[in-house]
Parts: C-alpha cells; sequence; structure tokens
C-alpha cells in the first residue's frame, strides 16, 4: 500500500484509546469505532485527560493538543468505518474478531489491512476465517500504548510479505520500535515474560517471598516495574488469559500452568489499576 490516510481502531478500551491517541499525534486521521456509546465517551474523557497531561509536561501546546484531538472521529456504526489499515483491540475471542474485520470487508476496498492487536491469539487461526488472509496481520501494542515503544508485527501462515512490511513501516510513522516475528504462541515477549509473571506468583504461594519482596528486588535489579505491579497495570483478567491461552497451545504443559493467586483475583474482580484493587490498593 503506498499511501496511508485514515486509521480506524476496533474497541474504545484502555487499549484502543491509547492506539488512537497515537496515530492522532502522529498526524493520522483516526477514527475510533466502538459499538458502546458509554465506552466511546469513555475513550474521549480517557484521550482528552492524556493530552492535558502532555500540555502541563510542556510536551505539546495546547493549540498542538487541539489539532490531535480533532484528528479523531468517533463512530459506532460499521459503515462509518472507511480506512486503509484497520487496527482491533477487543475482546480476546478468534470468532469476535473475525467477524468484525468481515464486517469491514464489505464496505471496504479489497486492499486495506485488518492488524489485530491480540497478545496471544493465533494470527493465522484469525486470517483463516477472513476472505483475503494475506492482508491480515498481527500489530502487538503494550500497555500504557502512547508510552511503550516495541510493536510486535507479527506474520500468519497466509500473511503477505507487503502487508507486514506495510503495517511495519507505519509502526516507524508512529515512532515505534517494530519488530516482525512469526506467529506462535505469545509470540516473543508474552512467551518470555510469562515466567516473570509465574515464577514471581510461585514464589510467594510457595511462602518463600511477599509480593512486596519481589516487585521491590526485581526493580532494584534493573526492571522498571516488579511482576505483580505490572499485572496490576496490564489487568489481572487480559494477563491470566494469555497465561490461559499459552497453557492451552502448549497442551497443559506444567511451566504455563496458570497461578491459583491470579484465578482467584480475576474471581474476586480484582484486576488491579482498573478496578481498584489488585495485588495492591488503588483507592
Amino acid at each position: 500500500m503506498e499511501n496511508i490516510n485514515t486509521i480506524c481502531i476496533i474497541g474504545a478500551g484502555t487499549m484502543g484509546s491509547g492506539i488512537v491517541q497515537v496515530c492522532a499525534q502522529n498526524g493520522f486521521y483516526t477514527l475510533l469505532y466502538d459499538i458502546n456509546t458509554e465506552g466511546i465517551e469513555k475513550a474521549k474523557t480517557a484521550i482528552q485527560k492524556n493530552l492535558n497531561y502532555l500540555v502541563d509536561k510542556q510536551k505539546i501546546s495546547v493549540e498542538e493538543k487541539s489539532t490531535i484531538f480533532n484528528r479523531i472521529k468517533f463512530v459506532t456504526d460499521t459503515n462509518d468505518c472507511i480506512a486503509d489499515v484497520f487496527i482491533e483491540a477487543i475482546v480476546e475471542k478468534v470468532e469476535a474478531k473475525v467477524s468484525i474485520f468481515n464486517q469491514l470487508a464489505e464496505v471496504n476496498h479489497s486492499e486495506a489491512i485488518f492488524a489485530t492487536n491480540t497478545s496471544s491469539l493465533s494470527i493465522s487461526a484469525i486470517q483463516s476465517g477472513i476472505q483475503n488472509p494475506v492482508r491480515v496481520v498481527g500489530m502487538h501494542f503494550f500497555n500504557p500504548a502512547p508510552l511503550m515503544k516495541l510493536v510486535e508485527v507479527v506474520k500468519g501462515e497466509q500473511t503477505s510479505d507487503e502487508a507486514a512490511q506495510t503495517v511495519y513501516d507505519l509502526c516507524k510513522q508512529l515512532n515505534k520500535t517494530p519488530v516482525i516475528c512469526k506467529d506462535a504462541p505469545g509470540f516473543i515477549v508474552n512467551r518470555v515474560a510469562r515466567h516473570y509473571y509465574l515464577e514471581a506468583m510461585n514464589l510467594v504461594e510457595q511462602g518463600n517471598a511477599t509480593i512486596e519482596n519481589v516487585d521491590e528486588l526485581m526493580e532494584a535489579t534493573g526492571f522498571k516495574m516488579g511482576p505483580f505491579k505490572l499485572m496490576d497495570l496490564i489487568g489481572m483478567d487480559i494477563n491470566l488469559a494469555v497465561t490461559q491461552s499459552l497453557y492451552h497451545a502448549f497442551n497443559g504443559e506444567e511451566r504455563f500452568k496458570p497461578s491459583s493467586l491470579q484465578i482467584n483475583k480475576v474471581a474476586a474482580n480484582e484486576l488491579g489499576k482498573k478496578t481498584g484493587k489488585g495485588f495492591y490498593n488503588y483507592t
């Protein structure tokens, strides 16, 4: 694809609104679609709050803030979602992602690229249900999207080199650091990082350390955030879902077994910062 003029983000949650901000800040006309009007309003508030913070920190001017926000259009009808690149950040279910991509394919040109922000689902499985699957690619941002530089560009079995390169180049335009990788359970980061979380929880469950001990020590060795603080930031439900996905993908291999410590947190709706309580209290 020669020129990308419009990017459409699907899903107005934390990740979706963050990606919208990134796109608009870097000069792209950006659509944010969500069927839920309440979600749209929350996203507007979150984006404005983040931009106000940048103004306060003198990272952008008041005029730039207005320009950035005016590049964003909020929509609730898929017929209004006309774009060159789509980035979905919806529920982690293959069926849901396939369904929305197929709806969008009906109203867009045949070369539109469909990127999924999934952190653990198979890109190949998603593209197998899509018309023209060569244009489906993984574009895995990390939370919070406006701050985290890395983006995993994931090639499924049928992803064309052109689509992967287009997304790679787009990441550069978004001032991100892209890394191309093949479709595999957990891709690169979540595959490696899984044990950062799981071994930390094992230590606590076995009574060998406290949550605070582990976080303090890991941060003292150079990690920006300890595993428990990081799980609270990501969201306990999301982090657990990734672990469960890898555990299933590796046929129940013990080293990927979800921790009961995290399972119990999710069951109690103690999901971290977004609910006010996780491994730490935020109220």
